[in-house]
């Protein structure tokens, strides 16, 4: 029988860091190997002891997990996986204790995604700002509706709970440079105030905070007299942990590299 896949979870009392626990604990394939947070106060998530995130390397090398999952913030994210990466440094050339990296964190600046991009010379690396797979599904589909709708105007929505930081989300961002790829449209314009009438070339671009929205994305093409609208609603957190739990088993003992949910959803 296949050892099941171990998996340390980094932001673990946050609200996606509980999600991952429960989505492991749930599942025969893989194990929590540690979870850690920034202040754990002796608390456990679904039995699971919260270690302190201070001692993030030394559980690195004592627990040997085959990959980490991430929803945190950018600073502390590449804080991880540089540790994943000294860790396969001193480590030589014993690969078996090489630790794969999965992140759903975003609002990463363009310097913080090099930084990502260096750890994958390294390690396995899979950055994907949203795990659901209806999310992927989305992606796949839009540039192709953009081209059969040349010149129609084009307005994407996104709203989320009143605590998420970055604006536009990150699927948003995903959205619009698929969007950009398979069409000819010029700025993106954030909202609108005062006298602002539309460019024909320009995106649309508008972002919700409020509540406890969990996720929510739309985009709308119209012209033509007619309106096409493409949308993803997210009803629950587990969605993006399952889809971040299975990009941890796929891409454990994989060669280092930059993956994407993309890469988890055609194998």
């Amino acid at each position: 029988m296949t050892e099941p896949t171990r998996i340390g979870v980094t932001g673990a009392t946050g609200r996606m860091g509980r999600e991952v626990i429960a989505a492991i604990t749930d599942r025969e394939d893989c194990v929590v190997a540690f979870a850690v947070n920034r202040e754990p106060n002796g608390e456990t998530v679904d039995g699971v002891e919260i270690e302190p995130a201070a001692e993030f390397d030394s559980l690195l090398a004592e627990r040997e997990p085959d990959a980490v999952i991430d929803f945190t913030g950018p600073e502390s994210a590449l804080e991880y996986v540089q540790a994943c990466t000294d860790a396969d440094a001193d480590a030589g050339d014993d690969t078996t204790t090489t630790t794969a990296f999965v992140t759903g964190t975003t609002g990463f600046t363009d310097d913080q995604h090099d930084v990502l991009e260096s750890a994958a010379e390294s390690i396995p690396v899979l950055h994907a700002p949203n795990f659901a797979r209806g999310v992927q599904a989305l992606v796949n589909v839009v540039g192709d509706v953009v081209q059969n709708l040349p010149g129609y105007d084009v307005e994407l929505v996104e709203a989320h709970h009143n605590a998420k930081r970055d604006a536009p989300s990150g699927t948003a961002n995903r959205l619009l440079d698929e969007i950009e790829a398979n069409g000819e449209f010029g700025d993106r314009t954030h909202g609108r105030e005062g006298e602002a009438p539309r460019e024909g070339s320009e995106i649309g671009v508008h972002a919700i905070r409020a509540g406890n929205i969990t996720g929510e994305h739309e985009i709308i093409l119209a012209g033509n007299h007619e309106e096409v609208r493409l949308t993803h609603r997210a009803e629950d957190r587990g969605v993006f942990a399952a889809g971040a739990v299975d990009a941890a088993v796929w891409i454990a003992g994989a060669k280092a590299g930059s993956y994407d949910f993309a890469d988890v959803i055609d194998a």
